[in-house]
């Protein structure tokens, strides 16, 4: 199997940790790809419609994206226990906080879009303030709601590479007043899924480097 990822990616880097917690990150060779809105990929376009990674490609099938279906696919190929939850109360749990990671995701990259990366004579700051409200809102929710005893599951590995990715863009912190959230996010980094997956890079919006190959491991 082939991962079409980005080092930069939270999205990307959750599939990658979470082919690392299966025991299957030795069967992936991982390929950088740098996607924008307003740069087309064309090598990723030609397996996602969407032009975005992670693209996970498999032998004589189709390709699979995004980041949720590749981790549903992979969980089926898993040797050990399932990551996903298959039924009664902790697959809602798990797939809860999976969700909010996904929107936590989602509102970093918008809040950046209106504070670094649109030209500044476009952006919107209350679309930004609106952005931000709803990571506080998100961090204060987990801060409450995460069940830190849970045995690992892909909304922890979904929290903690948005996280991650959260610090390194150097977001909003998640950390002031929620020390429950932060220890177990501190806990998490010494995985050696999350060792084994830097994030690197940054956003090309206007021009991208050549790909390269680069093994699963580093």
């Amino acid at each position: 199997m082939t991962l079409l990822y980005q080092t930069h990616s939270p999205y990307a880097r959750k599939a990658l940790v979470f082919a690392h917690e299966a025991g299957l990150a030795g069967q992936i060779a991982v390929v950088h790809h740098e996607t924008s809105p307003t740069l087309r990929n064309d090598q990723v376009f030609a397996e996602n419609p969407l032009g975005k990674v992670p693209v996970l490609l498999r032998t004589d099938a189709q390709p699979i994206f995004d980041s949720d279906v590749i981790c549903d696919y992979l969980d089926t190929l898993n040797p050990g226990r399932k990551l996903i939850p298959e039924q009664g109360e902790a697959r809602w749990q798990a797939l809860r906080v999976q969700a909010v990671a996904q929107g936590l995701a989602d509102a970093g990259i918008a809040v950046r879009w209106e504070t670094v990366r649109r030209p500044e004579a476009l952006r919107y700051p209350p679309l930004r303030d609106g952005y931000v409200e709803k990571l506080v809102a998100s961090y204060d929710w987990l801060e409450r709601e995460l069940d830190v005893t849970a045995d690992l599951h892909v909304g922890h590995i979904a929290l903690a590479t948005t996280l991650d990715w959260l610090a390194f863009r150097e977001l909003p912190s998640f950390r002031d007043g929620r020390p429950l959230l932060s220890a177990w996010f501190d806990e998490f980094l010494r995985r050696p899924s999350m060792r084994a997956t830097p994030l690197s890079g940054d956003t090309h919006d206007i021009a991208a480097p050549e790909s390269g190959t680069t093994p699963a491991n580093t």
